[in-house]
């Protein structure tokens, strides 16, 4: 006769990356088929905001916030055959398609949408809210038996062992509940943090003044009306944040963007509705980030890694090499990127290049990593570029980031000029695609990162590659080139600019307060104008994904019983460092307590792994390109899976 034996869970958050876990429960439990036995699985799920969704896609939140990926892009369901089947539920453009013909459970405004989005358009996060709801309805009717789930919509404040045996806890609730369960899943997500000792400033500067300060948020969360009409606004930022704070200023406030239909005037034009602020946008870069090119699918199908290959992974396996960022990875990427850079100039501007067939040649053979010593390598490049590529199509890679270095500007408005031609050549080079030389070589960064994912994950590079060269300077180089909005928001904002209802402060912006004048200041030290004013300032950014300064009562609990500790790296003199994410045990990955032990039946996945995995926000890919250095595509599905499997093996 079978022992009956039931197995409890507290899954800690319902967004995607909880809900993926309890997908992979499901399918797991299911595939185990008789060999469960009279056993049951109960699984609670906590999370204030609808499962499925969680807080960051929540289907009722403006359609004006785009995804920053394509309909094909993203999916909740894993298409791994190694892994167990799913028991319903595809991808986002698997549902899109089927939506599209019959419109089940869609209202009216998410029907309109699927009238017009297609695979390569960027789909509202309200849609794909949808998406991820109605998928986990459709796993939930399918049901194993001898399973239950009960949905909690309340928030976790703690999880403390029972002391009863080892690895069962009792899970606290602010409604007062207490769940007390076999195993626990952290899949917190973007969490609330700590303002920095400016931002706290500026806080109490808006409370003594009368000013008006929004701290970085989810966009979605803000109460966007509190901004006045046309009074001018600072926005320190421009990121994808950035995007989403215009389209409330803007389009939010009844503006409308049409075809210009005039040479010379852009691509769009802006009509004001008269209810928009003026928006005085700053960053350190002076810029937003470069838009996405027009692509096919998520890689650029030109590009061929040459040098950033699996053979040079497995090389560097082979010889026991736990490699370097800046001295052994970043060679190989950079040699790809100016191959992709060249190579489709040749193609597209020949006129460019003198004899273009030799010179590709060459290339070829000073780009070849053991062709000559690190020292020289790019020295032989620069040389035969200079031969052979006229001065103003040579490429200049790290420029291509920060597009104003170098430059000083008379006044706001000679700035607002440049960056609206800025804007104006990024967007027509996206347009372009894949005869844009400057576009494929960010495409050939965009390609390097997803193997770049594999091989730096779980200690994959030494600590102090981790700190100065990964994310000490390569993050926010390549986030700034290839994590960029749609190129209808470069066209836009440039419409904006010309309209006058944007305008720009300048590279490496200062921001004060002026108590006495009672307003928020702005300035830059490559524009020589007044400063730029305001009563409103706007951080267009998230919290900061730090565990170290949290203001999670759970995550706080967490820390402060030693159940978890952040992760400390070591930096190049030898200085303890602490990281952004947990310390963590691989697979699956479960946190390190304060006294270097593993905390057995507790598991971590989503953003809180910072510090051992690299781009831990974006999606799960569909489809995923084959090949074990583009495998980071569905990674978090399958630390799901591997979770679900730890839990149900326990």
């Amino acid at each position: 006769m079978a022992i009956s034996e039931t197995n409890r869970v507290a899954l800690i958050g319902a967004g995607p990356r909880g809900t993926s876990v309890l997908e992979r429960l499901l399918a797991n439990w299911a595939s185990m088929g008789p060999s469960v036995g009279a056993r049951r699985l109960e699984i609670d799920v906590v999370d204030p905001y609808r499962a499925g969704p969680g807080h960051v896609w929540q289907p009722e939140q403006s359609r004006l916030y785009l995804m920053n990926t394509q309909a094909f892009y993203p999916t909740l369901i894993p298409e791994d055959a190694e892994l167990a089947p799913p028991l319903a539920g595809g991808s986002f453009d698997q549902w899109r398609e089927l939506r599209r013909r019959d419109g089940i459970g869609l209202n009216d405004a998410e029907k309109a949408e699927l009238a017009t989005l297609e695979s390569h358009d960027f789909p509202s996060r309200a849609l794909y809210g949808r998406y991820l709801r109605q998928t986990l309805e459709s796993v939930l009717e399918r049901l194993p038996d001898g399973v239950a789930v009960t949905f909690r919509e309340t928030t976790a404040v703690a999880v403390r062992p029972t002391g009863s045996r080892d690895g069962m806890f009792d899970v606290e609730l602010a409604d007062g509940a207490t769940l007390t369960v076999d195993s626990v899943v952290l899949a917190l997500g973007h969490i609330e943090s700590r303002l920095n000792p400016e931002q706290r400033s500026f806080q109490g500067a808006a409370k003594e003044c009368g000013l008006r300060y929004f701290p970085p948020a989810a966009p979605a969360d803000v109460d966007w009306q509190a901004v006045p009409d046309n009074e001018a606004v600072l926005v320190r930022g421009m990121g994808l944040n950035f995007f989403d704070v215009m389209g409330q200023l803007t389009e939010g406030r009844g503006g409308k963007f049409v075809d210009a239909g005039l040479p010379g005037a852009g691509v769009l034009e802006y009509r004001p509705s008269g209810r928009e602020p003026k928006i005085i946008a700053a960053s350190r870069r002076g810029t937003p980030y470069r838009a996405k090119a027009g692509l096919a699918g998520y890689y650029p199908r030109s590009i061929t890694m040459r040098y950033l290959t699996e053979d040079a992974v497995d090389r560097f396996r082979a010889a026991g090499i736990q490699p370097g960022f800046d001295h052994d990875l970043w060679p190989l990427l950079h040699r790809d990127a100016l191959w992709a850079y060249y190579s489709t100039l040749a193609a597209s501007q020949p006129a460019a290049i003198r004899d273009a067939a030799q010179f590709l040649a060459d290339l070829a053979d000073a780009l070849q990593p053991h062709a000559h010593t690190t020292a020289n390598w790019e020295h032989d490049v620069g040389d035969l570029v200079e031969k052979h590529v006229l001065a103003c199509r040579r490429l200049n890679l790290r420029a291509l980031a920060a597009p104003l270095a170098g430059r000083t500007f008379g006044s706001r408005k000679e700035l607002d000029a440049a960056v609206t031609a800025y804007l104006d050549d990024d967007a027509r080079r996206s347009a372009l695609g894949e005869s844009d030389p400057i576009k494929m070589a960010i495409g050939a960064l965009h390609t390097g990162r997803a193997i770049l994912k594999s091989v730096v994950a779980d200690g994959g590079i030494t600590d102090e590659s981790w700190l100065a060269g990964l994310r000490g300077w390569f993050e926010a180089f390549v986030e700034g080139l290839a994590s960029g909005p749609p190129a209808i928001r470069s066209e836009q904002l440039a419409a904006l600019a010309r309209a006058g209802v944007v305008s720009f402060v300048g590279p490496d912006p200062k921001f004060t307060v002026d108590r006495g004048a009672q307003v928020f200041r702005a300035t830059s030290p490559w524009v020589r104008d007044t400063p730029a004013e305001a009563r409103t300032l706007i951080e267009a950014m998230s919290p900061a994904n730090r565990v170290g300064v949290n203001v999670s009562p759970l995550l706080e609990q967490l820390l402060a019983d030693g159940l978890v500790r952040p992760k400390i790296m070591m930096g190049v003199e030898g200085t303890p460092m602490q990281t952004t994410g947990l310390d963590v045990e691989p697979h699956p990955y479960r946190p390190v307590a304060a006294n270097g032990s593993v905390t057995q039946g507790l598991y971590v996945l989503g953003l809180q792994l910072s510090a051992s995995q690299w781009g831990t926000a974006i999606a799960a890919e569909a489809r995923p390109l084959a090949g074990p250095v583009y495998s980071s595509g569905q990674r978090t599905l399958r630390d799901a899976d591997e979770i679900a499997r730890g839990i149900l093996s326990g």
